[in-house]
């Protein structure tokens, strides 16, 4: 008998920079960004914020959708799973990142597109 399992992430934040996005040979879109949550809390009696950074990678039309509306400081929802790589550098150093792969994208702000573009445009994709 196998043993269940859940790896769920749901996220509200910023995006910290342009999402980076990238069309791969086989057709098909990756898109990355790092997105901020923030949290506040007292210490002291001082109010305080306490950032978290976390790597988010969409493919496919969430990919797409995400390269063509989002830019820095985006607001969003991003639902999806932890994925952890583990790799060596050349100098032998063990190295690893955990990533969220997004498989739900909500924009929360205000959508433009970028490039001028206003939604509403005939190739507009929907959400």
């Amino acid at each position: 008998m196998g043993k269940n399992g859940l790896n769920k992430v749901m996220l509200i934040g910023n995006l910290g920079r342009d999402p980076e996005q990238k069309f791969l040979q086989n057709g098909g879109s990756v898109c990355t960004f790092s997105l901020g949550t923030t949290e506040s809390y007292t210490k002291d009696g001082e109010q305080k914020e306490r950032t978290e950074w976390h790597n988010v990678v969409f493919f496919g039309k969430l990919a797409e959708i995400a390269g063509e509306y989002l830019t820095k400081g985006s607001n969003v929802y991003v639902e999806g799973s932890l994925k952890t790589e583990k790799w060596e550098d050349r100098d032998g150093n063990k190295k690893q990142i955990t990533k969220v792969i997004g498989s739900k994208l909500i924009m929360l702000g205000e959508r433009k597109k970028k490039e001028g573009r206003e939604p509403g445009d005939e190739d507009d994709a929907p959400f």
